[in-house]
């Protein structure tokens, strides 16, 4: 049928918001009015009439609030076929009422886990009559309009007012749609819980995800590309999708995906002093520390302005005017920070086209979680690189141990080498670094690029030598041959952090000792792809 006159509603809903507003509408349509509990008791207090469940099933309500609608009045007055002889036919030997409208939320399942509830708590918390109700509705949408999300109540209570009370096929397939996805994200939710939480499992036999549709974005990687931001059902943990962008066009996909790896890198220093990070899709191309955040981002500028230009730049710290003034003295996408000044944001209102995000306190860079990536016919799941290894549990390999401040630099570069494309190569010096050399396919050329770059930007301001000379070398993974570590004594390193590992470590640590390098193994790799 294209429309249905909506003469009987059942509404049993957790969230009451805009609930009365909606009674009244339907009242005001003469619907009859069925309901249960608490949304029974707040129709009442709003001076409503309503019908209790319990007076249509003959049933009271039972078991704590289990069962209750769950019962052929209710449900056979939902998926009763109305043009179907036979089912009229059992509609009226049994005196079941037709339902035309149905109103339901589920129990807060998600909020209840995320509170910290006991599983007692948890387990009441499992809607069973509602997700029955509304796929018994949604199956039957032909005859029957189901409504999950209090957001669609303006639009049926306009289409009521607009169709003398009644609503269209087109609109009860849209709410159909909705209401199925619904039952199917807190299934998931259920099901996760069950095997992460309740379970402990790593790698449950079966996964499911529930997504909602964040923002369509204008195009994917390329303009022939389509694409999307999809966020978590539920409570999840803050990220650049959960940002708050202050000005700016419109987010694209490669603004996300690189925000999101600027994000990732500059939290690991949420605890160091002013820190800043400049990335360039996905790498970073520039890392800095200093006494301020704008002498951290001259810093990390200077490791290769060349690829900053159009990149991505996140502080650890609110953004201040000046440093605002020194980011936007060159073209930035993107600015990423935990808060701005209002002077920042002045500065920043003059550049339309820039992106501003505030994310609030940046997130634990060693907390857990799972990361997901597609490839064609499944997706590969594992867990976050959250690895860390302490100063303490360095092993140094050659006869020369490093400094003090090498140890720092060790540090500072390894910490940046595991956000950076594999095969990684990351120089750094004094809280900075010095080159960086990403996504090769040997560690070698990686080496060489990480130096050259550290050459042209020597270059570039005039310095004397590059800030490679006398600075640390961090690989991501082992030097599978000399080469890969004769290439960054060449760019000027003086000492190595890399995991070790190789059947040749022999043959690298000789060649350290030759060279006169100290170098660490951390144990630990950190390949990025």
């Amino acid at each position: 049928m294209d429309t249905i006159t909506i003469k009987r509603a059942l509404l049993s809903v957790s969230d009451k918001t805009g609930l009365v507003e909606l009674g009244r509408a339907l009242a005001r349509h003469g619907v009859e009015l069925v309901s249960t509990g608490g949304t029974a008791r707040t129709l009442r207090e709003a001076g409503l009439v309503v019908r209790d469940v319990a007076e249509l099933t003959g049933f009271p309500e039972m078991m704590d609030g289990r069962v209750k609608t769950l019962h052929p009045m209710v449900h056979g007055g939902l998926l009763a076929v109305r043009d179907n002889p036979e089912h009229q036919a059992a509609m009226t030997e049994h005196a079941i009422g037709a339902i035309d409208l149905v109103i339901v939320n589920l129990y807060p399942f998600a909020q209840t886990v995320a509170k910290g509830a006991g599983r007692d708590e948890i387990i009441e918390n499992i809607d069973i009559g509602g997700p029955s109700m509304v796929r018994s509705a949604a199956k039957n949408h032909g005859f029957v309009g189901i409504v999950t999300d209090p957001g669609d109540y303006a639009d049926v209570m306009t289409e009521l007012d607009t169709n003398a009370g009644a609503l269209t096929l087109a609109t009860r397939k849209t709410l159909a749609a909705k209401a199925f996805a619904a039952t199917a994200a807190y299934d998931s939710a259920i099901a996760s819980w069950f095997a992460f939480a309740d379970q402990g499992e790593q790698f449950p036999k079966r996964l499911t995800v529930a997504m909602t549709l964040g923002d369509e974005l204008r195009y994917g990687e390329n303009p022939h590309q389509q694409a999307a931001l999809y966020l978590p059902e539920g409570p999840a943990a803050r990220g650049i999708a959960q940002a708050t962008q202050i000005q700016g066009k419109a987010l694209s996909y490669n603004n996300l995906n690189d925000a999101d790896a600027a994000l990732e890198l500059v939290a690991e220093f949420r605890d160091a002093g002013p820190s800043v990070v400049i990335v360039k899709h996905a790498n970073p191309c520039g890392v800095a520390s200093a006494d301020t955040l704008i002498d951290a981002y001259r810093a990390a500028l200077e490791c290769d302005s060349v690829s900053a230009f159009g990149g991505i730049v996140a502080l650890n710290r609110p953004l201040d005017g000046p440093t605002a003034e020194a980011i936007a003295d060159i073209f930035t996408e993107v600015v990423v920070a935990p808060d701005a000044d209002d002077d920042a944001k002045a500065v920043f209102a003059k550049k339309k086209n820039l992106r501003l995000l505030l994310t609030g306190e940046l997130g634990d860079p060693r907390r857990a979680g799972l990361a997901m990536k597609s490839i064609a016919g499944g997706m590969l799941l594992q867990s976050r690189d959250n690895g860390f290894v302490a100063d303490a549990d360095f092993r140094i390999v050659t006869r020369r141990a490093p400094t003090p401040q090498e140890l720092a630099d060790c540090r500072f570069a390894w910490t940046v080498a595991r956000h950076v494309k594999s095969n990684a190569i990351v120089y750094a010096k004094d809280g900075a670094t010095a080159g960086i050399g990403a996504g090769q396919m040997n560690r070698r050329d990686s080496a060489r690029i990480a130096g050259q770059k550290a050459r042209e930007a020597a270059e570039t301001y005039g310095w004397d030598a590059a800030k490679t000379v006398g600075s640390a070398v961090a690989s991501d993974a082992f030097f599978p041959f000399a080469d890969g570590l004769l290439a960054a004594v060449e760019a000027g390193a003086t000492a190595v952090i890399q995991p070790g590992g190789s059947i040749r470590d022999d043959e690298v640590i000789a060649a350290a000792d030759e060279a006169g390098l100290a170098m660490v193994f951390t144990g630990m790799r950190h390949f990025r792809h």
